[in-house]
């Protein structure tokens, strides 16, 4: 019997564990297949692109720059999925969330820096959770399917950021569809700043306090969803509506909490852009992160954990791939994407065919501890 309940706990952790690494490989040998077709030898390719993600500190420095984009919306994906919700809206959420930060960083100079972080992390929240809201609500009291409404509020939210800063928010004087620079004590400290302060040299690179943010923001995912009666509440009903009625949840007002959690994490990704990189607001600043969120939460296993390192390796994929394109050229920025794209496929479409054999593999030593 002890044999039997070890092996049931093994193939408890080690399957969800295991199934992502063997993703990963398999991904990586169909990209090394793709590399080969194009006349390219795949063992430097992989060399060049490790080395530009991880080589030095500034590489690392861009690659947690890129997955601080990414584990905002992976979060974001991941707790709207836990409700048995698809929010493929975060890449409309993040541009909304980080229209407020603009407008308050446009407003606030002179104001200390700190006071200027927090009240941009509430904006930033709530103008995601906002942009959110109505799909939500649309949801839970019309039945409007939620992946319907969120794509077409991404490009409501474009069309409307198109509109504001082309004819309301445009500098003065100038062409380019963006913002007057933010006065620099609006900016997000820089993380090569702050480890200079304490002795501690590091490359200089984009990443910035919005990395520590999302990692709290991780902290804090996992602590509603799996210590609060909130979190509670919520995955009972995505695993089984019926019986979460039953237990007295109510889904309407589950649907919408999530959905605006979901929605405020990914208004949080435009600190990243908005005030630690760009220092101003500009079109098209999300650059698909949303999307590529999607991608994070499912090789994560909507876990935080899972999310983060999954970040990390898309942050790779982004950095490291625009290394190769510069020492290989045959392997351009289409050829990263292709790479993301069959890391999508096989960790999403192909993930129950890869699941069955691991299952029946880590089943059969259970049962034969039973037997003994």
């Amino acid at each position: 019997m002890p044999g039997a309940v070890w092996g049931r706990a093994r193939h408890g952790w080690v399957v969800p564990a295991l199934l992502p690494a063997i993703n990963l490989a398999l991904a990586l040998l169909l990209s090394a297949v793709v590399v080969l077709l194009i006349g390219e030898s795949p063992t430097r390719a992989l060399r060049l692109l490790t080395s530009g993600a991880f080589g030095n500190g500034e590489a690392i420095g861009y690659t947690l720059y890129y997955a601080t984009n990414f584990i905002f919306t992976g979060l974001a994906v991941a707790v709207a999925f836990h409700g048995g919700l698809f929010n493929i809206g975060a890449e409309g959420q993040a541009y909304i969330g980080g229209l407020p930060v603009a407008l308050l960083c446009l407003g606030a100079g002179g104001w200390p820096t700190g006071l200027v972080i927090a009240a941009a992390v509430v904006a930033a929240a709530a103008g995601g959770a906002a942009w959110a809201f109505v799909p939500a609500w649309l949801q839970a009291k019309r039945g409007s399917h939620v992946v319907i409404t969120t794509i077409m509020f991404n490009f409501i939210a474009s069309a409307v950021m198109t509109h504001l800063l082309v004819n309301v928010l445009i500098k003065p004087g100038q062409q380019s569809p963006e913002t007057r620079e933010f006065a620099p004590s609006t900016w997000m400290p820089q993380l090569h700043d702050l480890a200079r302060a304490i002795g501690w040299e590091i490359g200089r690179s984009p990443v910035n306090l919005s990395l520590i943010l999302a990692l709290a923001a991780g902290g804090l995912v996992w602590l509603y969803l799996w210590h609060t009666r909130w979190g509670y509440e919520l995955r009972a009903l995505g695993h089984n509506e019926t019986a979460a009625i039953y237990g007295g949840i109510q889904p309407a007002r589950t649907v919408i909490v999530a959905m605006t959690v979901s929605g405020a994490l990914a208004g949080l990704m435009s600190l990243n852009e908005v005030m630690g990189v760009q220092h101003r607001l500009l079109l098209n600043f999300p650059g698909g992160a949303g999307y590529v969120g999607i991608a994070v939460a499912l090789m994560g296993r909507n876990h935080p954990v899972g999310i983060v390192i999954a970040a990390v390796l898309f942050g790779a994929l982004y950095q490291g791939g625009s290394e190769l394109s510069f020492d290989m050229p045959k392997l351009t920025r289409d050829m990263v994407v292709v790479i993301q794209g069959l890391i999508i496929l096989v960790c999403g479409a192909l993930e129950h065919a890869l699941r069955a054999p691991l299952d029946a593999l880590f089943r059969q030593p259970a049962r034969a501890s039973a037997g003994s």
